[in-house]
């Protein structure tokens, strides 16, 4: 029989401390059953937050749309993190001016959605409820997630716009505004609460990440750019996670010419043999709890008889290192971040150290919401007018090249990605950052 939610007791209020475990442990996830527990009590801390963004926001009924089998992003962070299958499921935030009131309308009522929402047992039809509660209201400004540039912003579909025009009847569709700067704001803040949990997930991504770029994986000579990318693959499974992206390797070679795309280095051919004196790179993440990681890190294939990276090579590194200590020290809680950007990239053509930077904010997506530093951002314009807010947490995404004398000055890139958040001191990586190249042995 068809469920529009999956049934889970409310586990112990203990679930809720932060997860206590030794750091050369391989990282083990709570049960699912725990999970939701974990972020059920998150939710109930951030729909407090709610009703003031809206009224800095000037929104006085915010609704949010969940459709069969396509679902609205915001919903398991608005709603209990439960599956929701039902036709249309609609969750109405009012400000009643003196509080925030919560209304569900769902097909029929369920025990868990009634401990966030208002829920009839017998629920009247939506257009019936839609039209009852702006006909006791009249919300000047009805905020929808519609007109914006990201799809988390803009996923109303057009027939659940058309819905709410005609159920909430009369002039309402005049009403209808982008909820856009709200759900930025909702999206970019982060709870304490959060931290330890996202701190888990990051040493999840770099323990996957580590044996990837390892002898456990990669035998140089016979091992292709496929079977490691398809061991990450497994090994997401074999964690019980999942990801937001296709892992990519890149792959760099003394005599080699850099292939690349879009003005970045380009994906190696899952075909390639991996060999000594290979310089390898990895992008990967993974998704779990309702947040998203993004990590990249690089690794350097000995050759016979070596012991370490080449010195231009480490130089390299150095330079990317260099990077981003100057991103993570310029930012500060209220600055533009086309004024950041700026600064870095003025302090890396006075040393000589060709970079580019293009990082962005992660949590409930991995490329999430909110300000970034990001050079098409600032060629746009798009980020300079925002301010980067405390607390959030960015993926501290960039590179350098640099010749490299080993390689007869063939420019070599290092492109790094660390997942930071904000503090009065300026961005704290959530783990320390790659100082050298993993190596693989011959």
């Amino acid at each position: 029989m068809s469920k529009r939610y999956l049934l889970l007791p409310l586990l112990s209020v203990a679930l809720f401390a932060p997860i206590a475990r030794a750091a050369d442990k391989p990282v083990k996830l709570p049960s699912w059953s725990q999970q939701i527990a974990i972020r059920e009590g998150w939710l109930t801390k951030r729909q407090e937050l709610i009703l003031p963004m809206m009224r800095r926001h000037n929104i006085e009924m915010w609704v949010i749309v969940n459709e069969e089998f396509h679902n609205d992003p915001l919903t398991e962070y608005i709603a209990p993190p439960r599956p929701f299958t039902g036709n249309r499921d609609i969750f109405v935030f009012v400000d009643t001016g003196s509080a925030l009131r919560k209304v569900a309308i769902t097909g029929y009522a369920e025990e868990n959605v009634k401990r966030f929402f208002e829920e009839e047992d017998d629920p009247k039809p939506a257009d019936q409820q839609l039209a009852a509660l702006y006909a006791q209201y009249h919300p000047k400004r009805i905020g929808l997630s519609i007109e914006a540039r990201r799809g988390v912003q803009r996923s109303l579909t057009r027939d659940s716009y058309q819905f709410l025009a005609k159920s909430m009847g009369g002039d309402a569709e005049s009403h209808f505004v982008s909820a856009a700067d709200l759900i930025e704001e909702y999206s970019d803040t982060r709870l304490p609460e959060e931290f330890e949990s996202y701190k888990m997930l990051v040493e999840l991504t770099d323990q996957i990440t580590r044996r990837a770029f390892s002898n456990e994986v990669i035998h140089p000579g016979k091992t292709t750019v496929g079977d490691v990318r398809r061991w990450l693959y497994d090994a997401m499974g074999n964690a019980d996670v999942t990801t937001w992206f296709q892992q990519d390797i890149r792959l760099q070679r003394k005599g080699s010419t850099n292939g690349m795309s879009r003005g970045f280095l380009g994906v190696a051919p899952e075909s390639t043999v991996v060999e000594p004196g290979d310089v390898l790179h990895v992008d990967f993440g993974i998704t779990a709890m309702g947040f998203s990681t993004d990590w990249q890190k690089m690794a350097y294939v000995l050759q016979p008889g070596e012991k370490d990276v080449p010195e231009g090579l480490k130089h390299a590194m150095a330079n990317t290192n260099e990077v981003q200590e100057e991103l993570m020290t310029d930012s500060r809680p209220g600055k533009l971040a086309g004024d950041v950007y700026n600064e870095i990239m003025a302090a890396m053509t006075k040393r000589g150290i060709e970079a580019k930077v293009y990082s962005h904010p992660i949590g409930f997506q991995g490329h999430g919401l909110g300000a970034a530093l990001d050079y098409r951002a600032a060629q746009q314009g798009a980020s300079e007018g925002k301010r980067l807010r405390k607390g959030s947490y960015l993926s501290i995404e960039l590179n350098s090249v640099t010749p490299v004398s080993e390689w007869g000055g063939q420019k070599v890139f290092v492109m790094m990605e660390d997942d930071a958040y904000l503090t009065d001191e300026g961005f704290k990586t959530f783990l320390p950052r790659q100082t050298s190249f993993y190596l693989i042995k011959p």
